[in-house]
């Protein structure tokens, strides 16, 4: 789509100060989009907002604080008027295997990369029902399809997300407004960092906000980066012995901590 047919519309990005938000949001300005950047810390969002003032909006916004949410989306309706498109990008993860996690470190993660999906829809949605249009993608991870080991926590508010999105899209059917999830590679962002995965298994995430933002307009209900992507989705759900055979090294390293502990 060019910029010539994107005019007017706008889209909302969460944690958009950086990783795939932040490409994500400079990709589709410069594809036309006017654009809202949220984020708890918006300083790499200012001096887009200083180049654009008239295509891009930034708003600090923590998506586990109701009045924020509230204020960040009342706010870009009462200067642009509308919200075409929400693309909740938000996420957390606090890597660990489980016995060394806590009840409230899983909390947290459902806090931002579940319940704060639903804030945002919830504060989004009327506003599309009342104008008949809109469209919802939600940033999923195959680790909430698949799973895998010290990321319980993250996995599992991924997982709920993949069903919660089918579940809305079902009662949205009649309905001129829909819901995706979208699914990224893996991706060298700051957090994925502390995976230690080899680089050559991670995707620039500047290449990857490219891919979401070319596919920003798809309503699909699985939305993938690239074709490479969705094989890999397909082959880890396929054949789990791929999934288990990879992140094999978890467990060995726990091991030898365990064995190097006892020593």
């Amino acid at each position: 789509m060019t910029s010539g047919t994107t005019d007017g519309r706008v889209v909302v990005v969460t944690g958009a100060n950086e990783g795939i938000g932040y490409h994500t949001l400079v990709a589709l300005l410069k594809k036309g989009y006017r654009v809202a950047g949220l984020d708890v810390n918006v300083d790499a969002l200012r001096p887009l907002q200083e180049a654009y003032p008239d295509r891009v909006r930034v708003y600090e916004c923590d998506v586990t604080n109701d009045d924020d949410v509230e204020a960040a989306v009342a706010g870009l309706l009462d200067e642009w008027g509308h919200i075409d498109i929400l693309l909740n990008n938000a996420a957390i993860f606090n890597f660990g295997l489980f016995d060394d996690r806590t009840l409230d470190d899983t909390r947290e993660e459902f806090e931002v990369n579940y319940f704060g999906y639903l804030r945002m829809i919830r504060a989004v949605l009327p506003h599309m029902r009342a104008r008949n249009s809109g469209h919802i993608h939600n940033v999923s991870s195959g680790v909430g399809l698949v799973g895998t080991p010290g990321l319980s926590g993250y996995a599992s508010t991924k997982g709920a997300i993949e069903a919660f999105t089918r579940s809305l899209r079902m009662e949205l059917q009649r309905e001129n407004v829909s819901c995706s999830v979208m699914h990224p590679p893996y991706t060298a962002t700051r957090s994925a960092a502390r995976l230690g995965l080899p680089s050559s298994m991670m995707s620039d995430p500047e290449d990857v906000g490219r891919k979401f933002a070319d596919k920003i307009e798809s309503t699909r209900l699985v939305v993938t980066a690239d074709l490479t992507t969705r094989i890999g989705l397909y082959l880890a759900r396929r054949f789990p012995f791929i999934v288990r055979r990879g992140t094999k090294r978890f467990l060995d390293e726990r091991e030898a901590a365990v064995e190097s502990g006892g020593r």
